[in-house]
């Protein structure tokens, strides 16, 4: 609904924005002068002891000249409460007395109905917490002092109540009260029987917890068994008009406004989890409400606060439930919006280690909250046996499509990032040669240096394959196979083995990181831009500026996925051939030490006759056959046997002519 600009200056008019501050802030009453409405007060934004938070209420604004926070009476509302606009506007005019605009017919006729169920749920709020002090709740208020330590004032605080073992106990007060049957079961306080009796209470012989909304309304309980033998230990009100558990959340007022002051945002798994958490000084405490958190309430979450910590119980439940909240939070992901996870102590939750160990043991917890992509990886791997590569295969698959969940293209790059580091660490790559011994680097995969292969010069690039070296090839292999791979995408993950591999070549690790988080059915142009983006568009360009990636058959007929099959078997093959001769040079180098001299001459002679064996068999390779247009071999004999066929079929008969001839 939008709102008369009219409306907006008269509220602004009738607000006293000195009167508004005044109940979040302390005013320095030797710098202020209230007579002229130039008041001064420690900034309720930031922390500080000086007054330079500045009020000029004849003119409605504020300034702090610490953080440059500034606004009016609404936006000091909006920030200090943490409220949207609309909510702001309506805290603000029902303090000045003033009406909201009107809405349609409809619209007031459904507000209207909504305030008298709001009414309702707060007079049997009122019911609850008045049982809570007979006879009948001895045992519930044993347990909530004795058990779980609360006071009468916390009690009171939470306005804690009781629901008495009678069937009709709430019906019977709230008919008294004039309340008509249609609102009392359409709050969810009563069901209607089957058996054609009268309606029977909804909630009976439970310890009642009211559920608030963003405005502090009362729109629904929770309510805790006291007989033992009960089904359903909790109960929550059912849906209704003012009520939906999956958009609602357990204390979202106040930790709204304690999330603004900067506290962190704690989501905890039940009521007695947030009123012990809030007690002892975590402010900005929430809960869901007795079912798994939704989409819904994961934005609810981020409006408040941008990376909420979940604090479930350290039990297999509720390792189950942060487990299942990543999948459904991998789809939100943006910039700046993630989770954390607190993981408590095996058989506690948050109210058993505070009365257990305090509020400092839950402090060290929440500091050390883990990222959700470091629990994400855990989920996938705990248990698993990775012993060979057709199991280390499996494992990838699955972090591939984990992975692809995030939505959010950037995000889905730093992902596959910290996942590719992690694999490493688990699969034992990443090791130098470091000598000592003719068995100091066997068996151990095998990483590059460091070095770094300059972009060629536009003169030099016509023999840049002649003048290379051997770092220099494995950095125009790798160059081709991404080329190929951002050309021909529903290739990336057939071979996607070799994107997860060390790569040398200056951004090809990036590059790679990138074609991993791509699905298999995105295009080619999809993939570029999403390396330009992230890249830049100079790491394009610096990956086609070589002629050999360039003119490469698979690179300048993209779509041709055989084509750029044969091209990346070929050129995946070499690159393998060139790590393989340096791993064993550095093999060689590294058991100087150990091996006789005479052995290590022997390995670098055959070293040297393979390469000139293979390099022997390229330049045959070259002489005895012609490269076809589709990047194929054709050998030379067997075309000139065919051309000479050709040649000699006779065509004038007509029925042989070639086509061109006919008429």
């Amino acid at each position: 609904m939008s709102l008369p600009p009219s409306f907006l200056d008269e509220l602004r008019a009738r607000t006293s924005l000195a009167q508004v501050a005044g109940r979040k802030v302390v005013w320095d009453q030797r710098k202020s002068k209230q007579g002229k409405g130039d008041m001064w007060a420690p900034c309720p934004f930031h922390q500080e002891k000086t007054a330079s938070f500045h009020v000029d209420d004849r003119q409605g604004f504020y300034y702090c000249f610490g953080c440059h926070a500034k606004g009016d009476a609404i936006g000091f509302v909006q920030q200090t409460e943490n409220v949207g606009f609309m909510e702001a506007v309506e805290i603000l005019a029902r303090e000045a007395g003033m009406e909201m605009p009107q809405r349609d017919p409809q619209e007031r006729q459904v507000a209207d109905r909504r305030s008298r169920l709001v009414e309702v749920m707060e007079e049997a709020a009122r019911f609850f917490r008045l049982q809570l002090q007979t006879g009948a709740a001895a045992e519930a208020r044993t347990y909530l002092t004795d058990r779980r330590g609360l006071s009468r004032a916390a009690q009171e605080r939470w306005q804690i109540g009781f629901a008495p073992a009678s069937w009709q106990a709430m019906w019977d007060h709230l008919t008294a009260k004039g309340v008509a049957p249609d609102l009392i079961l359409a709050c969810g306080l009563a069901r209607l029987s089957d058996k054609g009796r009268q309606p029977y209470d909804t909630f009976r012989n439970r310890i009642m917890f009211p559920i608030h909304d963003a405005r502090g309304r009362c729109i629904a309980f929770g309510g805790r068994a006291m007989d033992p033998n009960d089904k359903a230990k909790y109960l929550n009100s059912p849906e209704t008009e003012l009520f939906d558990k999956g958009r609602s959340l357990y204390n979202l007022a106040p930790a709204r406004e304690a999330a603004g002051r900067d506290q962190p945002l704690i989501v905890a798994e039940g009521y007695m989890d947030v009123i012990a958490l809030v007690e002892a000084g975590f402010g900005a405490t929430v809960a869901g409400l007795g079912t798994a958190i939704t989409p819904e309430q994961l934005r609810l979450l981020w409006r408040m606060h941008p990376e909420p910590v979940i604090a479930l119980d350290g039990d297999k439940a509720g390792l189950g439930a942060a487990m299942r909240l990543i999948d459904v939070a991998l789809p939100l992901l943006e910039a700046g919006q993630s989770l954390r996870f607190c993981l408590l102590p095996e058989g506690m939750d948050p109210d058993d280690l505070l009365r257990a160990r305090g509020a400092p043991a839950m402090q060290a917890l929440l500091d050390q909250a883990q990222p959700m992509v470091s629990l994400l990886w855990r989920r996938e791997t705990e248990g698993k046996i990775v012993d060979s590569p057709e199991r280390r295969a499996a494992l990838d698959k699955d972090l591939r499509a984990v992975i692809r969940k995030v939505a959010d293209p950037g995000i889905r790059a730093h992902y596959a990032t910290e996942i590719r580091r992690l694999r490493e660490e688990l699969f034992g790559f990443g090791w130098k040669p470091t000598g000592g011994g003719p068995t100091a680097n066997r068996g151990r995969p095998w990483r590059r240096d460091d070095r770094r292969a300059m972009a060629p010069t536009a003169g030099t690039r016509g023999s840049l394959i002649a003048a290379l070296d051997d770092d220099g090839m494995a950095v125009l292999r790798e160059a081709v196979i991404l080329a190929t791979l951002l050309r021909n995408p529903p290739l990336i993950e057939d071979y996607a083995h070799v994107l997860e591999e060390q790569l040398s070549g200056p951004g090809h690790s990036e590059i790679a990181r990138i074609l991993l988080s791509c699905d298999s059915d995105v295009s080619a142009q999809d993939v570029e831009r999403a390396v330009s983006e992230n890249l830049g568009q100079q790491a394009l360009e610096r990956l086609f500026s070589t002629g050999h990636v360039a003119l490469a058959p698979s690179v300048r007929r993209p779509g041709d996925m055989e084509l750029a099959r044969l091209c990346l078997t070929e050129e995946i093959a070499k690159l393998t051939a060139l790590r393989g001769d340096r791993h064993e040079i550095e093999e060689v180098a590294a058991s100087f030490d150990a091996e006789p001299g005479e052995w290590a001459d022997h390995r670098l002679s055959q070293l040297a006759r393979a390469r000139e064996v293979a390099a022997r068999n390229s330049d045959g390779d070259r002489a005895e056959y012609d490269i076809a247009e589709n990047g194929a071999r054709i050998d030379r004999d067997k075309r000139s046997a065919f051309h000479n066929l050709v040649e000699s079929i006779d065509y004038s008969r007509g029925k042989g002519r070639p086509p061109a001839d006919r008429k």
